[in-house]
């Protein structure tokens, strides 16, 4: 079992507030050189002229990745619509990746268009993972391309809106589910969301984003103290997953309710006309 660590930073902002990127490729182990190249030669074996660029992002390119406990995240710009292409290669490339190297956790292949990357006259989660956390490893870099993002209401808003249909979704995937991989699965995925959507909350008091864990409980915690071991449960459940369903869906509805209530506040005070609907896929 892991221990819980005060490991992770907040990003850097520059001197008009906007988050730096830290990721590079200097900062990359040498360790997973190998299994990034594998990565690279399978997405254009597979794409051909349909690859844009791929990127690496999450805690690998920032330095701060663990072998065999870190995930090795990539995000793949194609240049056609993503109904446009033939994606049913994905899962056994992954589990291919994944068999043939020990020095990550596991591999996510993800896709994007690249018009949808570019289109930027809407907040989006992805061009700003593009622009604030990711290094491009092949292609043409589209991070100067982008706008510059801070850690505002509009990015707090993007961890929020669809809080509770996550909710919703992470206890319909529990309820009667067999596959502990799966369980497992859901249960990471569900605490992250709630440890970040935690940060969401006060982020326009910090004016500081990350995507990593414990900072993010620790700033949630200074402004709700009285929620301060709810929030370490989650950090403790997205560390150390649990296969106990009953468990798990008694604490979402739990601390769930709280969640909900408090971030139906906060959307009513930001964008009290703005409908919620959004991709509800697992992903990190």
């Amino acid at each position: 079992m892991r221990s819980i660590k005060n490991i992770g930073r907040f990003c850097k902002n520059d001197h008009n507030g906007f988050i730096i990127n830290d990721a590079s490729l200097d900062k990359i182990d040498t360790r997973f050189f190998e299994l990034i190249e594998k990565v690279i030669d399978t997405y254009r074996h597979q794409m051909g002229t349909d690859l844009h660029s791929v990127y690496i992002r999450g805690s690998i390119p920032r330095g701060l990745g663990i072998p065999e406990v870190s995930d090795l995240d990539t995000l793949c710009v194609t240049n056609k619509a993503l109904k446009d292409l033939d994606l049913d290669w994905v899962n056994n490339a992954e589990q291919k990746l994944n068999k043939d190297s020990s020095c990550i956790n596991g591999v996510e292949m993800s896709f994007f268009n690249l018009d949808d990357i570019c289109n930027t006259k809407r907040f989006s989660i992805i061009p700003f993972m593009i622009k604030t956390h990711s290094v491009c490893v092949y292609g043409e870099d589209l991070r100067n391309q982008l706008p510059a993002f801070k850690a505002d209401a509009a990015l707090a808003n993007e961890h929020i809106i669809n809080l509770e249909s996550n909710f919703v979704q992470a206890k319909e995937d529990l309820r009667g589910n067999e596959d502990k991989e799966d369980i497992l699965d859901c249960c990471v995925w569900i605490m992250k969301i709630i440890i970040r959507a935690g940060l969401a909350l006060v982020m326009e008091k910090e004016k500081q984003y990350t995507r990593d864990l414990y900072p993010a409980y620790e700033a949630f915690s200074r402004y709700y103290p009285e929620k301060k071991e709810k929030m370490l449960q989650a950090l403790e459940y997205a560390i150390n997953p649990i296969e106990n369903t009953d468990e798990l869906i008694f604490y979402l509805n739990d601390m769930g309710k709280w969640m909900i209530e408090t971030s139906e506040e906060w959307l009513l005070l930001h964008n009290p006309h703005k409908e919620r609907n959004g991709d509800l896929k697992r992903n990190d």
